[in-house]
Order: C-alpha cells, then structure tokens, then sequence
C-alpha cells in the first residue's frame, strides 16, 4: 500500500501529527498504523480504578482521524526500510511512504527485581484490552503496594486509596515523592495528602523481591521490612520505544529517545519522530532529559506534521520545559522548568519568590482554596526559569500561564506588571494576583 504520508501509533502523538499534516498538506494522502485496537488516554489511566464509573469511558476513539479522512489500520510495523520507503507490518504487508512519522511511544519500565513476573504484578501498558483486567483484579485486591513515587504511581496511590476497605502502600527510593517535578516544601503537601487519606508512604526504601508461590504475597524492602500484597502496580516510568528506528539505522541521542533536530526530523530527512519515542532537550540547559508527557508529545507532532514537505512555518522545537499538572486529593499540583534543586544543580545563580494567597476575593466566598506559587529566576538577568504552584482549581491554569512566560523567557519585571482578568468568584484578587506577588518577592532579592 502507498501512500504520502505514513504515521507510526495512535496515541496522541501519532494522532496529532496525522491531523496536523492533514491541515497543512491537504491533498496528501495520510494512513496510520496503531498496534492496539483499543486505545486509551493515557492521563486518565489512574482514574479508571475510581473516579470514571465505567472503566472503558477511558477509551481513546479514532473518530477524530476519520473525521480528517486518515486511513487507520490496526496492525503492528516491525521494520523500515529506509532505501525503498517502505514499513513492513507483523501480518506481512508492506506500507510505501514519502514522509514517515514514527510516533511508537514508550513501555514501562520493568525492573529487574526478583519475582517481578509474577502474577498481580502490572506494568502500566496503554492497552485498554490490557488495562481492564487488570483493573478488575485490583479492585478486588485489599492490599495494594505502587512502586514509584513520581506523578504516575501517586496519582495511582491518590485514586485507589478512594476505594472503600483498600490498604495502599506507596514506596519511593528516593528521600521525598515528585523529587523530580518538585521542590520540598511542595512534595510534603503531598505526602500530607497521601497520608490523610490512608496511604502508607514509604521513601528511601526500594522493592528488593517479591515473594510468593506463582502470585504476589508480599515485597521485601532494602531494609529487610516485607509488606503483605495481594497486588503490585508498578509506576516505575517508562522507556522510548525505538527498535525499529535502531533497526533502521537511525541515530539514538544521549537520552535514549530517536535523534531529532529542531523540527523534529531524524537522521533522515525523510522520517520524524514525536512524542516519548523521540529524544528531549531541556528547555534551558539543552541537555537531553527523560520528560515523557503528552502535553509535550502533541506539542512536537504540530511541529512535526507542519513541516513534513518544507519549513513553511518556523515553528521549532525549543527544547522542553517539563509542564504538567497532577491531582492528589483534591490538591492541583503544577510543576513547569526548572525546580530550585535543578536549577541550582546545574550551577544557575538563582533568586526565589514566594507568595501565598486566595483563589477568591474575598476569601470567605464559599469554595476557597489558599494557593502558593513559587517562581525561580536567573539573578542577573531576571529572566524566569521555572514555577510551581498548588492549591484549587485555577492552578491547572496558572501553570500555564508560567509556562508560556518560560518559553518567552519573561523577567521578573515584566510578571511584576502582568495585566490579568480577575473575578470574585473565579479568581484571586488582582491586589494579591499570586505569580505577580510572587515575581515582586524576587524582585526584593535581585
């Protein structure tokens, strides 16, 4: 089969290129590969325990490629041929392409501890023919252990915990959760919720083996302490997928995710790769980093499915900033750039401003949440390097709006003076707007 345009994956990577080329080149032809026949999104993975009623509300549709007139075909690509154009499928067929995306995503990080095979062990696959067993057997588990302490194994902690009569331990190897997304004062907030709603949290301690006959019965901690399990989610991260591109010859970067240059092309003119197969620079430091998310992943397939055919539009990939938001408890965590450890750790000379205020005005108005913000800048240059926030609602905004002042490289000058629109019921009051008191506690130490 030919074809101009060939996209390798359905998640969210791959379906956004594919519908970013359809809108930029649309007289090509475009046809897509995806190895699942039931997608999922793969943020709401943890809500599929408790939040959604039914667990397949998670499912991820094609009706948006369709709509775009994408061809989708359920099969599995295990080698390209780079000199013919050609990808060649599990079932035998052989795809002709001019411009190929390779959007094959990651898998989840497996570790190697002994009994790990064992059964009522889950890896975190974004499979939804997968998913639903598994969600079922945990549901019927009364004591549940999450390895890994980032976003993914507490949101997973966060969500179970919800389910009446379940025991959840969650054990991280570092000293603190979100240590990587985080400062402190923001992973205490929540620990706190964790432990206020049941969750045991484990820390500086790791899963030496898992014991039981042919299924789980407990974990063994490098302190010699075992735990009682009847099952284990493992929120261990994940891994590009990036045989097939080895397989062809394409350059891996330092990271382990494909090689790609600033509009997202490999090695080879001729193939792009996006979202957590393709290889990502920090924003400031150009360092190649493991940031896997989504939110970064449908940012470089625009990228990617603008500029197939020519750099029409100059719309480079600077580098990512690490964004993202998370719940825990009713408590928005948002995280964007830099973190002070980072930030310090990479030698920057940094100033920090705090604030801590009201999402309402005024504050006694039904539904109001204390928020804090905490902004890093480069002392000389003012310019911001990165932002957290928690409290309501409103945060998964705010961290937004942090964002696009990173990628802008705005100064704390210019935050001092941000013209925002308030409202009693919706915001803080522009009085006491939190980034803006946070920019001019910085400005009192530059």
């Amino acid at each position: 089969m030919e074809t101009d345009i060939l996209v390798i994956g359905g998640g969210p990577a791959g379906m956004v290129s594919a519908i970013t080329a359809r809108r930029y080149y649309p007289d090509k032809k475009i046809k897509l590969i995806r190895n699942v026949l039931n997608g999922c999104v793969p943020c709401g993975i943890p809500y599929m325990f408790y939040s959604l009623k039914d667990p397949t509300e998670n499912k991820m549709g094609i009706a948006p490629l369709e709509n775009n007139k994408i061809d989708v075909f359920v099969d599995e690509a295990i080698s390209i041929n780079r000199t013919q154009k050609t990808v060649t499928t599990v079932t035998g067929k052989s795809y002709g392409y001019k411009k190929l995306i390779l959007a094959l995503g990651s898998k989840p990080m497996v570790p190697p501890i002994p009994g790990i095979d064992k059964a009522g062990v889950y890896p975190v696959y974004k499979d939804m023919d997968f998913l639903l067993p598994s969600v079922q057997e945990v549901k019927k588990s009364k004591k549940v252990i999450v390895i890994g302490g980032g976003f993914i194994g507490v949101e997973f902690a966060d969500e179970i915990s919800k389910i009446n009569g379940k025991e959840v331990v969650l054990i991280e190897t570092l000293d603190r959760i979100l240590a990587n997304s985080f400062d402190k004062e923001f992973s205490q907030m929540a620990h706190e919720k964790l432990t206020a709603r049941g969750v045991k949290v484990i820390v500086k301690q790791s899963v030496k083996e898992i014991i039981g006959k042919d299924r789980v019965e407990k974990v063994r901690l490098s302190s010699g302490e075992e735990i009682e399990a009847d099952s284990i989610i493992l929120g261990t991260g994940a891994v590009p997928t990036t045989k097939i591109a080895v397989d062809a010859g394409l350059a891996i970067g330092m990271g382990k995710g494909i090689w790609v240059d600033e509009y997202m092309r490999t090695t080879d003119p001729d193939i792009f790769a996006v979202g957590d197969c393709a290889g990502k620079r920090d924003f400031y430091t150009r360092k190649d980093t493991a940031v896997m998310l989504a939110s970064t992943a449908t940012a470089e397939a625009r990228v990617a499915g603008a500029n197939l055919y020519k750099l029409q539009v100059i719309r480079e990939n600077k580098g990512t900033i690490a964004i993202y938001s998370t719940y825990v408890d009713g408590l928005i965590m948002g995280s964007a750039g830099l973190t002070e450890v980072t930030a310090k750790k990479e030698n920057f000379d940094i100033v920090t401003g705090s604030s801590q205020t009201i999402d309402k005005h005024p504050g006694t108005l039904p539904g109001a949440h204390t928020i804090n913000v905490k902004l890093i800048f480069s002392r000389k240059a003012g310019i911001l390097l990165g932002g957290q926030v928690t409290g309501g609602p409103c945060c998964g905004e705010l961290i937004n709006i942090i964002g696009m002042a990173i990628q802008q490289r705005v100064s704390y000058t210019e935050l001092e003076t941000l013209q925002m629109a308030t409202h009693p019921f919706v915001t803080a009051a522009p009085t006491m707007y939190p980034i803006v008191m946070a920019a001019l506690d910085a400005s009192k130490k530059i």
